[in-house]
């Protein structure tokens, strides 16, 4: 990922903004791995498109600082011209995505990933994965419930080092 984003001369604010996020998404599936062991789901796509899901703000600069979803079509596009397979690809496109009726598990865990590193809580995508959960466990909603909030608690807590190592870098290159 390192090398497509230095061939796309991608901002170190967006790189560091990807890392930031990769590495949220790395606690999350170490902790679902760990605590949900039913839960069918594929680990490097997870990883691969946390790294990769905003790389379409190489195309759309203006969306590093404002609002907008032009980079999310155009960053499956950019991968998918780079040779990186529809299945990865997809998560440019559905990292905002969640409530699409075919949405997998694997894109939930991506979406929660790019909301809780700056510890943004949204509870229509956090029931969803709930919801998930609850079917892999056989527990109750209202267990996984409290397990994820504790797990993104103390993610959340993160945040300020998070949002401080990402502001360190420049917008622009």
């Amino acid at each position: 990922m390192a090398e497509l984003l230095e061939s796309l001369d991608a901002p170190p604010r967006l790189a560091a903004h990807l890392r930031a996020v990769h590495d949220v998404a790395h606690q999350l599936v170490d902790w679902a791995e760990r605590h949900h062991p039913a839960l069918d789901f594929d680990r490097e796509a997870v990883l691969f498109g946390a790294a990769t899901h905003d790389v379409g703000k190489t195309v759309h600069l203006t969306e590093l600082s404002a609002a907008g979803s032009a980079h999310e079509e155009a960053g499956r596009a950019l991968l998918l011209a780079h040779g990186v397979s529809p299945r990865l690809a997809r998560f440019a496109g559905t990292h905002a995505s969640w409530t699409a009726p075919d949405i997998a598990v694997e894109d939930l865990l991506v979406s929660l990933a790019d909301k809780i590193w700056k510890n943004k809580r949204v509870q229509e995508l956090e029931d969803l994965v709930v919801t998930r959960l609850a079917a892999a466990s056989g527990r109750s909603a209202w267990e996984e419930f409290m397990m994820l909030d504790d797990l993104l608690g103390r993610i959340g807590d993160g945040a300020d080092q998070r949002l401080a190592f990402q502001a360190s870098y420049p917008v622009h290159g």
